[in-house]
């Protein structure tokens, strides 16, 4: 298995099909990426700056007349929120003969050990929100084209389900521009993965009727009235990216009065080994969480059907600090060292 982890930029920009790279690059078979002022760190993309050219965005590239030589399939794939089992058998077969992987963080480790093709290059391209070290969609798009123009098999691994909270429109409007073949293949996405294992329906009959997806990553993606609606809707809330912003979720909720039969559910690392379960009434969150830091990443669950976790759990509560996913980097990192050593 070839794993790729870092690329290297230039000042000069550089041709779609790598005709003009210049060296060294790092790793050897690696390609080139038109930037300015700025480099590329050895655990991903590391951006001071917002010089940020995409080499996609080249006027030249844009033109009418300007057409791919070879194009490959790209797989847009899904896989699953972390229990490896999760993931779908047509994402398996593809893997397993993908020529690239691009692969988010949120992936485990362990499907790329059981079903990556030997051969393939590995490109680890995940975003960690606040985190830091997270790759560029503009370079994530540029990853593909650059593939594709050479005839390859490449799957794009997302974790959780490919459209869900994710970038995937970014990812199709460049497949469609470069006119590249691609397929979507769905998965488990988070907030079903996150319910099942802590044994929480989300539809309960009796409970609630429907479900509602939603996100909280920045202060002005709910309105006020959509705010009194939330809190007073029977519906499940199930809230993605939203764990450093939870204390404004709750402030919202029951500012709005929601009704104090309906429960809070944190879940960590859910279906991993390390999946952790947090529970509390809305109005008792300030002494029960507040100023908890929740590990990445975290699915929160709202509703009647909370309650039913104390019944219905089934998988057994743990203890551990380690992160899940974090681990997971880690050790592929060092794969990448010895394999450069051994170059």
């Amino acid at each position: 298995m070839k794993l790729t982890y870092t690329y290297s930029f230039y000042q000069t920009p550089l041709s779609i099909d790598g005709s003009n790279l210049p060296g060294p690059m790092l790793p050897a078979d690696g390609y080139a990426l038109k930037a300015k002022g700025f480099g590329l760190s050895e655990k991903g993309s590391q951006f001071p700056n917002s010089n940020y050219q995409p080499l996609i965005s080249d006027s030249r590239l844009k033109t009418p007349d300007y057409q791919l030589k070879t194009r490959g399939l790209v797989i847009l794939a899904a896989a699953g929120p972390g229990d490896p089992e999760l993931i779908t058998i047509k994402t398996a077969r593809f893997l397993q003969k993908a020529d690239v992987i691009l692969t988010d963080r949120l992936v485990s480790k362990s499907i790329l050990d059981q079903y990556a093709n030997p051969d393939a290059e590995i490109v680890y391209v995940g975003k960690q929100c606040r985190r830091g070290n997270s790759t560029p969609q503009a370079t994530i798009n540029e990853l593909l084209v650059l593939f594709a123009s050479e005839g390859k098999l490449v799957v794009r691994l997302k974790g959780g389900d490919v459209s869900i909270f994710s970038n995937i429109l970014d990812e199709l409007e460049t497949l469609v521009q470069f006119n590249i073949p691609y397929e979507i293949i769905p998965g488990v996405t988070a907030a079903l993965g996150a319910a099942a294992y802590a044994g929480i329906p989300l539809t309960a009959r009796g409970y609630a009727t429907a479900v509602r997806l939603l996100t909280f990553y920045k202060s002005d993606v709910v309105t006020d009235q959509y705010w009194k609606d939330l809190a007073q809707t029977d519906d499940t809330l199930v809230f993605y990216m939203s764990a450093e912003t939870l204390g404004g979720v709750v402030a919202n909720l029951t500012k709005n009065n929601i009704d104090a039969s309906k429960l809070l559910a944190v879940i960590e690392q859910a279906t991993t080994p390390l999946q952790q379960i947090h529970t509390c009434n809305l109005y008792n969150y300030n002494n029960a969480f507040a100023g908890k830091q929740f590990r990445s990443p975290s699915i929160i669950i709202i509703g009647k059907v909370v309650a039913l976790h104390q019944q219905y759990q089934w998988l057994p509560q743990v203890t551990s600090t380690n992160e899940y996913f974090t681990v997971h980097e880690q050790k592929n990192s060092s794969a990448k060292q010895s394999k450069t050593a051994r170059a």
